[in-house]
């Protein structure tokens, strides 16, 4: 699998990643922050056929591109985990009331749970829910790449005192699901630098509370 991050919303940081099947050319758009052509151009002039928009969770800085996506690939699937549904076009939830522009997203298309199988090519990517920073946050695996949305970052962990929040409900997603996989997979946050689940277990103070 290949991927290009991009950073769309600069205010935020929010770390948005193109990730794409070599034979297939078929890609997915993680938690596209805001509008971009650049990204638009990259997908058209690489020849990719985008399949999905996947938001790993609700938050205005994480879906503010989903309208603008959805009508240049009309054809992707837009998904998010049922948990986190609500948020999309509610505008307190997803907290965008409180940036300089709101955020509505479009419906989603597709929901996701626990252990689904999203697939591009002959891949598989699989869904990880790990509720904490919000209801429903997730985490996307494919091979030794892991897409941690704002539950793991490098040597922090995703707030918990926003609505839907829960620390106990993030330090037991992380420690009960992502710590278990193997050592060298590649942790890509949604915001900041990225790390590798071996370096986590070794340096992230909330790991084994």
């Amino acid at each position: 699998m290949k991927f290009k991050a991009f950073i769309l919303l600069p205010s935020f940081q929010t770390n948005t990643y193109l990730l794409w099947e070599e034979k297939s050319k078929e890609a997915m758009l993680i938690d596209p922050a805001a509008e971009s052509d650049a990204v638009s151009d990259f997908i058209t002039n690489n020849d990719l056929t985008l399949r999905y928009i996947i938001n790993t969770h609700g938050h205005g800085d994480h879906i503010g591109g989903n309208v603008f996506f959805k009508k240049r690939f009309p054809d992707a699937k837009l998904a998010i985990h049922k948990d986190d549904k609500v948020m999309l076009q509610k505008s307190d939830l997803n907290l965008s009331l409180y940036y300089e522009e709101e955020t509505i997203s479009p419906e989603p298309n597709q929901l996701l749970k626990d252990g689904d199988n999203i697939t591009l090519g002959e891949k598989k990517i699989k869904v990880i829910h790990t509720p904490g920073h919000t209801k429903g946050g997730i985490a996307l695996l494919v091979e030794d790449l892991l897409f941690s949305g704002d539950t793991l970052f490098l040597e922090d962990i995703g707030r918990t005192d926003l609505p839907g929040g829960s620390y106990t409900q993030l330090i037991e997603s992380i420690n009960d699901r992502l710590m278990l996989l193997p050592e060298n997979t590649k942790v890509l946050p949604g915001h900041g630098d990225g790390s590798t689940i071996g370096h986590e277990k070794q340096y992230n103070p909330y790991v084994g509370k």
